[in-house]
């Protein structure tokens, strides 16, 4: 769904801004998975969005593992319920998480304030997003090689009320002991205001 179609009035609303939010995460996850290697090239195939290409998985399992999540993830930011989301890429081998991609996300409250500001265009919004994506496909120049297998989590930080599918498990926050980390750009609709950091395992040949 284009940004565009989000616009009521002139402002994002909050629906229309967890629908923008949540497709981000889809890209974005899909962008860090090929980036990354987790899987391999031919899971892939390009897709154009935000006016760039990106590889999206065409994994079964992965497909339908990220849109379950993303369902409930949508539901929780219209909500405003939802204050992380990390991707955590851990060793199959071992169980340790080798990287840790976060994003917090803040609900714009003060709405007194922000109507007084103009409606973000979608240019903007399409610009902030793009340099996130090109942050993601330039990580590979600042991280770690990855040379064993691995896979991945999702972790979602909601509100204690929110409502969990029976499916879902409580996890430990897969923290990286000595971790490295780097802060990344950050985007804002009407609604919602995502910042992104990545944190890895130092060299521990380097320390």
């Amino acid at each position: 769904m284009s940004v565009q179609a989000q616009l009521t009035k002139g402002k994002i609303t909050l629906k229309g801004s967890a629908k923008i939010v949540t497709e981000f995460f889809i890209f974005g996850i899909n962008s860090i998975l090929f980036q990354r290697g987790i899987y391999p090239v031919e899971d892939f195939e390009m897709q154009k969005k935000y006016g760039l290409d990106i590889w999206v998985s065409n994994d079964q399992q992965v497909t339908r593992y990220l849109e379950n999540i993303m369902k409930s993830v949508e539901e929780w930011l219209s909500l405003g319920k939802i204050n992380k989301l990390v991707l955590a890429v851990n060793s199959r081998e071992t169980r340790e998480t080798l990287e840790r991609w976060q994003f917090d996300i803040q609900l714009i409250e003060d709405q007194a304030e922000e109507a007084a500001r103009p409606a973000k265009s979608e240019k903007a919004l399409q610009m902030e997003i793009q340099a996130i994506f090109r942050q993601i496909a330039a990580s590979v120049s600042f991280l770690p090689i990855i040379e064993e297998k691995c896979t991945f989590n999702i972790l979602v930080y909601a509100d204690s009320d929110a409502e969990v599918p029976t499916t879902w498990t409580d996890s430990d926050p897969l923290h990286i002991k000595n971790a490295e980390q780097v802060r990344l750009r950050s985007f804002s609709t009407d609604a919602h205001r995502v910042e992104a950091m990545v944190a890895y395992r130092r060299d521990p040949d380097l320390c």
